[in-house]
């Protein structure tokens, strides 16, 4: 447990930058945790990765669970070492799919509550349920075909740490904006429970694989967008111990509307643990990162930067376009002025028009490499706000000028 830490280096109200130390390296907060589902940031090279300054990589349990297997993660000698990655890595617990594949709706942050009907049962349209949540664990059926799997708080850590990452989180049931208030409430406390057992075969698991680098436990705060569950989920989590072991962070989970991303991070901030870090699951829009760090995260992770890159969108410090419409075909200039991205000193927005009108594979991997770095150097620029006491000035400013393109 010695080779895991936090350190708080500058503060701003909730917001903070610190340090996270882990058995692979340091991670320097705020920070950006790029997604890499299946053991790779979708087009980008893992040392392209590294080149554009990302310091933590995120993959998804149960999507290597099913394939290639954790036993083969775990004699590659962990995540790290199967995906060549160098430094940090997180795993989720798959508690993701318990919502993903049960009630089908993958964007969660995009909801409104106001404009959905309250139903335990429904999913997304055209979906069809393919996990089952009881009190022992959850029934999934794989998206791959169709095979039936069980996974359990104690089966979770068990691929989790055969997986080997640094950060892991404990297996929790993410609910939608469309489920009942009285859902939420059952559902927080199946968490908490599911928290404890998680807990408890952590300390079994790092007993028994004595000798491997520490990975740290981080509980998942659910809750929806009630304040009241919300900081009772929180208190939870502090207070659970097995023996003489915590958490050793949290990540903030669930479903949340757009709006409220602030209010709902503050209420954790202000019951979790100060010396803790805190992890922001599922956000990376800029505006959501400086409302995220302001009111107390420390790391977030979100697949968006890579997902909306290989459909031609760009981010820039002047709003997000696309470089497949008709103004790109022909501009011989870089996707964004001043940017330093391997890309951008060496492509043109012309270039990437082209393509991605001929459907090249080319395309999806120079944009990547873009919209990773801008929100890596964007994060790292907030980072050094904090640190410096500026905070409030380079929100504003770049604020202003990204919303008014967007």
């Amino acid at each position: 447990m010695s080779d895991f830490g936090f350190s708080i280096q500058a503060r701003h109200g909730l917001g903070r930058a610190g340090v996270i130390h882990t058995p692979h390296g340091e991670i320097r907060t705020p920070a950006f945790i790029a997604v890499g589902t299946k053991a790779n940031v979708k087009a980008v090279l893992p040392e392209s990765l590294a080149q554009l300054g990302a310091q933590a990589v995120l993959a998804n349990a149960f999507h290597l669970y099913l394939q290639p297997g954790p036993a083969i993660v775990d004699a590659a000698g962990g995540l790290g070492a199967f995906m060549n990655w160098p430094g940090p890595t997180f795993t989720d617990s798959g508690g993701f799919q318990v919502m993903s594949l049960g009630a089908g709706f993958k964007k969660v942050i995009a909801m409104e509550a106001s404009e959905l009907d309250r139903d335990d049962k429904a999913s997304a349209r055209g979906r069809k349920r393919l996990s089952r949540v009881d009190e022992d664990g959850v029934d999934f059926r794989s998206p791959l075909d169709g095979s039936k799997h069980r996974f359990t708080p104690e089966v979770s850590m068990g691929v989790q740490h055969q997986l080997g990452a640094d950060i892991m989180f404990a297996f929790d049931e993410l609910t939608t904006l469309r489920n009942t208030r009285e859902y939420q409430e059952r559902s927080v406390e199946r968490t908490q429970r599911w928290a404890q057992r998680c807990l408890d075969e952590h300390v079994r698991l790092t007993e028994l694989r004595a000798g491997k680098p520490y990975q740290a436990l981080f509980g998942v705060v659910q809750g929806a967008q009630y304040e009241d569950l919300r900081r009772q989920a929180c208190q939870g989590l502090a207070a659970t111990r097995s023996g003489e072991a915590g958490f050793d962070g949290y990540g903030i989970g669930g479903a949340l509307e757009k709006h409220a991303i602030g209010e709902i991070v503050g209420w954790c901030a202000q019951e979790l643990p100060e010396d803790k870090p805190r992890h922001l699951l599922g956000i990376s829009e800029p505006e959501d990162i400086f409302t995220a760090v302001a009111s107390g995260a420390d790391t977030f992770d979100c697949v968006m930067p890579s997902r909306v890159a290989r459909n031609a969108a760009i981010y820039t410090a002047r709003g997000r376009y696309n470089v497949d419409t008709a103004g790109c075909r022909g501009v011989l200039e870089p996707l964004e002025d001043g940017c330093d991205c391997y890309t951008c000193q060496h492509y043109t927005k012309a270039y990437l028009h082209h393509l991605f009108k001929a459907r090249e594979m080319l395309a999806a991997t120079l944009a990547t490499i873009h919209n990773e770095r801008f929100t890596v150097r964007l994060v790292d620029n907030i980072r050094a706000s904090l640190v410096d006491g500026t905070f409030e000035d380079f929100r504003d400013d770049f604020l202003v000028h990204y919303q008014r393109r967007s």
